[in-house]
């Protein structure tokens, strides 16, 4: 255990840049606050440093997180790497899982979705549905920005998320006899015209122009959702919980 009191420590320093991509991507880490991403972190053996303030560590289970480097802050300091405006008094630093090859049989794609809302409610759904991984494109938000990984809810440690070429993704997938679904209002069909099936991809897409048609033009059959109301399209994550629920077989 190490005590911080100053601001201009190298370590603060360091937990400061992990707020940028920049620094994440770098580094291969990111930081997380709150008990519960903390408790699921954990409960994924994902944790580097382990980092709460003075008032938390006074309730802080001592024995739970043996063998995880921990650091005592001042409560300044957790202003300082946090990016919400009341700090919860603790964080921890993790490691980012790398993904490379396909396992599964059911996975997301998401194409150039900048909303970090949207991208984390999307995660926390594939979660849900129970769908074995979720490749985030080129053009998206970053999946370890603060608030992506608070609408995920912890869902980044229970599943591979990763970010890649969708092209050579969808190559993989197609390699592996997944097929692929793009989403779409023109040239695409009812999602009702297509059985739920064992293994599939689903790519989803920006919020103002969707799938990218190079991506589209990859795919085995492209689908859209019946509207009947007046509204003329869906919410994004609104979206993809739909079509994953539809087309993934209980």
């Amino acid at each position: 255990m190490k005590f911080i009191q100053s601001k201009k420590n190298e370590k603060v320093k360091q937990w400061k840049k992990l707020l940028t991509r920049k620094e994440r991507d770098k580094s291969g880490l990111f930081i997380i606050e709150g008990e519960h991403l903390v408790e699921e972190a954990h409960s994924a053996e994902q944790i580097v440093e382990l980092i709460v303030t003075e008032q938390y560590y006074a309730k802080l289970p001592k024995t739970k997180f043996g063998g995880i480097d921990l650091f005592v802050i001042a409560n300044e300091i957790a202003k300082v790497i946090s990016d919400t405006e009341t700090p919860q008094g603790i964080f921890a630093v993790c490691k980012q899982p790398e993904l490379r090859r396909v396992e599964g049989k059911t996975w997301l794609l998401i194409d150039a979705v900048q909303d970090p809302g949207n991208i984390g409610t999307m995660i926390r759904t594939a979660d849900s549905a129970g769908l074995d991984a979720v490749i985030v494109g080129e053009g998206s938000v970053d999946i370890y920005n603060a608030k992506v990984l608070r609408a995920a809810q912890g869902s980044h440690f229970h599943l591979p998320i990763t970010r890649g070429n969708l092209h050579q993704w969808i190559e993989k997938l197609e390699q592996n006899n997944i097929p692929v679904y793009g989403t779409a209002l023109k040239n695409a069909v009812s999602m009702y015209e297509v059985t739920p099936v064992d293994k599939f991809a689903l790519i989803v897409g920006n919020e103002g122009q969707g799938v990218n048609e190079e991506l589209l033009r990859k795919t085995v059959k492209n689908l859209y959702i019946p509207i009947y109301g007046k509204s003329e399209s869906l919410n994004v994550s609104v979206a993809t919980g739909i079509l994953l629920y539809y087309l993934r077989r209980p």
